[in-house]
């Protein structure tokens, strides 16, 4: 399969940098799949796994909380919130996540405002059961 390249990058550091087959990108309309000369679009995320096939046998998938991905002749390059190695996700780190998301809903004042966060805390909890956590 074809590589292309691709970045995820949150404030905090480069979490990935490097040729890859495919990626898929936790979208806010929808999961999609990123492949070499894919259409440019700019899309925003969601809460949720990225999963980035490097080759046939080698597999990485990072948590990613928000952010915006960037589809360009170039590659693609996701500009996370937050991004974490799945292997480094813990309950409670997700936990106190959700808590953050609760206490957010609780504190919102205008209807746009619950909304945001009632989507984000649905968007959280989904993430923690398809992690079995």
């Amino acid at each position: 399969m074809a590589a292309f390249h691709f970045e995820l990058v949150s404030p905090e550091r480069m979490v990935f940098a490097g040729d890859v087959e495919a990626v898929v990108v936790p979208g806010a309309e929808g999961a999609f799949t990123v492949l070499k000369d894919h259409a440019p679009v700019m899309a925003v995320l969601k809460p949720g796994i990225v999963e980035v096939d490097e080759s046939h046998t080698k597999k990485q998938r990072l948590f990613v909380r928000g952010g915006f991905a960037d589809v360009s002749a170039k590659g693609l390059t996701i500009l996370a919130e937050q991004a974490i190695p799945v292997e480094e996700l813990d309950a409670a780190r997700l936990d106190a996540e959700i808590t953050d998301a609760e206490e957010d809903l609780a504190d919102a004042t205008s209807e746009e405002g619950k909304r945001v966060a009632a989507e984000k805390l649905a968007q959280l909890r989904e993430v923690r059961a398809v992690l079995s956590l």
